[in-house]
């Protein structure tokens, strides 16, 4: 079978598929942050921030070096990544009042996650198989996006708990599978 990849391209997809692993560190990572957010109750809302804090300022790692690896639409996920830092940045200041303000906009957050899964799983549609995976955890974010805005605020630091780690295994789970997708990369050049 003839590879459509050019040299350079080649040497790209060489390089990201020996990094396969990288992935799955990732999402094991993301799926024990969901483990242990679920565990955690309203006595340790100091504890949650920080966690939160480290979460988006994991995510804005894991942006930024996708970004540094993508051949188009490098920007987006820059953007993304400076978000995930700033916010990162903010939670760990003041991880006490992070939880409070976080459940305020919890459903712009999701909505936001949403909309980039959504437009990453597009994107991928061409060269990734399981895209439509990405784009069910969008659509599945957008709702609960919505979901969550109807809510009271002393409802939304409840259910914080609970999306926050559905948000963190959902991202585990599409990490780990894409780990796999990568690895087979191989295969196509």
């Amino acid at each position: 079978m003839e590879s459509s990849f050019s040299a350079s391209g080649r040497e790209v997809v060489e390089q990201i598929s020996r990094l396969w692993w990288l992935w799955i560190v990732f999402g094991v990572a993301w799926m024990a942050v969901a483990l242990v957010i679920l565990q955690f109750d309203d006595a340790s809302v100091a504890t949650v921030g920080v966690i939160i804090g480290i979460m988006f300022l994991a995510s804005a790692a894991q942006q930024f070096v996708i970004a540094s690896l993508a051949e188009r639409l490098s920007w987006l996920y820059a953007v993304f990544g400076a978000l995930f830092a700033i916010a990162g940045v903010v939670a760990l200041i003041s991880p006490g009042s992070t939880f409070e303000a976080l459940a305020s906009v919890l459903g712009f957050l999701f909505l936001v996650v949403g909309a980039f899964w959504i437009i990453q799983a597009f994107i991928s549609k061409d060269v990734n198989e399981l895209w439509w995976l990405g784009l069910v955890a969008g659509i599945l974010m957008v709702v609960l996006a919505f979901w969550t805005s109807g809510q009271l605020l002393i409802e939304r630091e409840f259910v914080l708990l609970v999306f926050a780690g559905i948000w963190a295994l959902m991202h585990g789970v599409t990490d780990i599978v894409r780990a796999f997708q990568i690895r087979d990369l191989k295969r196509l050049v």
